[in-house]
């Protein structure tokens, strides 16, 4: 579909449906009353067992240029083996370059594991025995990863771009700006060696019902009831 044609597309719609706040930005102006936001929702879990002594750090998403996987690997070598940060990445090499970039990491950074493809239950497992996740993408229009580490317990690291702070909230203190893995090193210093973990964890607490499936079951129901009286 064309832009002129997804533009057509908005017009014609009776209602629109966006997938975080944020989302409603990124409309015309003229076509926002039509709108509203329903999360997409995920089952919760309870956090498995976390190690001790170290920072257990999981990101999920393939390797494309979007999911800008770069600012991981740069953080990696930023962050010295010995200070007790394991960063394992879950996901498969859509571009192989990046897959070379991701194996040459793990060879030059003996705290860092690129686990490859893994089934979705084990990835969840995973999310659920990290103490945080982090999500550098450059672009977003609503990741279900986040969705399923805030319902596992596990806060987020994120890129500072609309589609996370539309789930995560603008008050969110784990942000850094997309590309800058520099602060996302510093972020999971700082998660390793002060109280800003449990910080994240509080907020992302809050953050959890929005994601519930009885939440995004009753929005769908009053989309649904207004569908009808419109008709």
């Amino acid at each position: 579909m064309d832009d002129s044609q997804a533009q057509r597309s908005l017009e014609l719609a009776s209602k629109l449906v966006v997938l975080q706040r944020l989302g409603l930005d990124a409309l015309p102006a003229a076509m926002r009353t039509k709108a509203r936001v329903i999360y997409q929702s995920t089952s919760s879990r309870q956090p498995l067992p976390k190690a001790t002594g170290s920072l257990r750090v999981v990101m999920v998403g393939h390797l494309r240029q979007v999911k800008s996987p770069q600012t991981l690997f740069d953080a990696a070598r930023l962050l010295p083996p010995e200070m007790g940060i394991q960063i394992a990445h879950i996901g498969e090499a859509n571009e192989p370059a990046l897959g070379e970039l991701d194996l040459q990491t793990a060879r030059d950074c003996p705290h860092y594991r690129w686990l490859g493809a893994l089934p979705h239950e084990t990835t969840r497992r995973a999310i659920q025995r990290a103490h945080v996740l982090v999500h550098t993408s450059a672009m977003e229009g609503g990741a279900h990863v986040i969705m399923e580490a805030v319902c596992s317990g596990t806060p987020v690291l994120a890129s500072r771009v609309d589609g996370n702070v539309g789930m995560l909230g603008d008050d969110y203190r784990g942000y850094f700006e997309h590309g800058d893995s520099a602060h996302l090193a510093l972020l999971l210093q700082q998660c390793l060696t002060s109280d800003l973990l449990n910080g994240l964890r509080k907020q992302s607490t809050r953050r959890a019902p929005l994601f519930s499936p009885e939440t995004e079951r009753q929005a769908v129901l009053h989309l649904v009831e207004d569908l009808r009286g419109g008709a």
